[in-house]
């Protein structure tokens, strides 16, 4: 222990007493909170206020320790052993009684009981556990995720399970992922089926990845004027698989921020004011790392200033901000996380938050801001200046990408094309084994808002699909521009 590492002060992984007091709880609970977290420092022997090294006098050292030691032992359950050694600083002794994350959570104060007296370390303070906290708290003791646990009442049909093992291959193909064959042995290997003398019953993650049978799954994305939440512009509830929330959450932040259009040549490229994988990053993560036992959901709220994803659950088992910038992750919900993985979804374990940062830093924007609540955790992605515009300019009900404006649309022989559905067909007349993932790359749109736009393009007669979806080639017909 340095006078360097001191004088930074009371942060969340240390906290100072000039001496311990008589009433043990006043640091007790603080033992308890650090073992149900990341841990952390207890220092006795400099003033909290000053983080001035006052130090303890030698006549009494030992006693002091035997004393932190018994008032640990006696008040804390299950029993905490931390490390409590004497350190010279200044020419002064100090005691420094280190508490490691310990296993078998949840720690409590004995005299309080597990409901009253279970803590947890938020920022630079010790706070009472909520109800869902602890209970989350209990999981991580027996090790258990909660979406690995089997989904009572939730029947399995061969239809569902078919159905996401076509989106799981579907999504790979997007992601350009090497092909596989996805069935039941593959989703039962991935915890969301399990089988039971032959009989096949599904987790809660299944349970989330097909359908809308938990009332908390569900993604709230909110238009707002202004920077607050007074009034509402526009709204949107989208519920069902979770893959789905996403697709859907990601098209209503693009349906709402605004698209820029550069013409180079005769191709005309968009880009949004925000960079879509970062957007994309805030949605999934927040739907990943969520707290499934918390009842709340996640949510999208677009401010004149700023993107806000927030998400039910603070960081998970004594995870730190400093660690994800690290590129250390900690699974809340191992299932979910997998079969993301598996979709390509997620790329790698723990490079969210820098994917985020580095995106916003390219894109010349404010450096985004990561708020951890107690309950909740937050990210907000800030904009940049709005020009001035009356309020029926931003909303879902406005112009969607601009594509149902004239401007942006054009005839082709006798069909009317938006102006995105043109720029896919220059795309592929360019390149006619171009894939879904690399126009949406090139034009700033989700994956699924351009297989949306081929599909109408296809159906139009447009285009025509030529071979197997990997091997195959586009023809585009009907070019002749009037």
């Amino acid at each position: 222990m340095t006078i360097d590492e001191i004088i930074r002060g009371e942060s969340k992984k240390a906290e100072f007493k000039e001496m311990p007091p008589k009433n043990t709880e006043k640091y007790t609970k603080t033992v308890v909170a650090y073992a149900n977290t990341q841990g952390g420092k207890l220092i006795f022997g400099v003033v909290d206020e000053t983080g001035e090294v006052v130090g303890i006098d030698e006549s009494i050292l030992f006693q002091t320790m035997d004393s932190i030691a018994n008032a640990i032992s006696d008040s804390c359950e299950p029993q905490i052993v931390p490390e409590i050694e004497p350190y010279t600083v200044e020419g002064k002794t100090i005691i420094v009684v280190t508490v490691h994350p310990e296993p078998q959570r949840p720690y409590y104060l004995k005299s309080k009981g597990m409901a009253n007296g279970t803590y947890i370390r938020v920022g630079g303070t010790t706070r009472q556990a909520h109800p869902v906290k602890i209970k989350e708290l209990e999981m991580e003791g027996m090790r258990i995720s909660w979406d690995e646990l089997n989904c009572i009442g939730y029947q399995v049909s061969n239809e569902s399970i078919d159905n996401l093992c076509k989106d799981i291959e579907r999504y790979r193909e997007e992601a350009e992922l090497p092909k596989r064959k996805v069935n039941r042995e593959q989703l039962i290997n991935w915890k969301l089926l399990k089988e039971t003398d032959g009989e096949l019953t599904a987790t809660n993650a299944f349970a989330l990845m097909t359908s809308d049978y938990f009332p908390f799954s569900k993604t709230q994305c909110a238009v707002f004027k202004g920077t607050g939440r007074s009034v509402f512009l526009d709204k949107r509830e989208y519920t069902g698989p979770l893959y789905e929330q996403i697709d859907e959450a990601l098209n209503f932040v693009l349906r709402n921020i605004r698209l820029g259009a550069e013409v180079k040549g005769l191709l005309r490229s968009e880009s949004y004011e925000l960079p879509v994988e970062a957007i994309r990053e805030m949605i999934v993560n927040a739907h990943c790392h969520r707290n499934m036992t918390d009842e709340s959901c996640v949510q999208v709220a677009i401010y004149d200033d700023r993107l806000e994803v927030t998400s039910p659950g603070g960081l998970y088992n004594g995870l730190t901000f400093e660690d994800m910038m690290h590129g250390h992750s900690k699974l809340r919900n191992r299932a979910i996380a997998n079969v993301f993985s598996q979709m390509g979804l997620v790329e790698s374990w723990g490079t969210g938050i820098k994917k985020i940062i580095d995106s916003a830093k390219e894109y010349g924007l404010q450096e985004p801001e990561f708020i951890e609540m107690p309950e909740t955790f937050c990210v907000n992605l800030f904009r940049k200046a709005l020009p001035t515009r009356s309020d029926g300019d931003v909303g879902e009900s406005s112009a969607k990408f601009g594509e149902s404006s004239v401007k942006n649309s054009a005839k082709f022989g006798e069909i009317m094309l938006t102006g995105t559905q043109m720029e896919i067909v220059q795309r592929i007349e360019a390149d006619n084994r171009i894939s879904a993932k690399h126009i949406s790359e090139k034009l700033s749109l989700s994956v699924r808002a351009i297989e949306k736009n081929i599909k109408e393009l296809r159906d139009k007669g447009v285009l025509v699909r030529h071979g197997s979806a990997r091997g195959g080639y586009w023809e585009v017909v009907k070019m002749k521009e009037l």
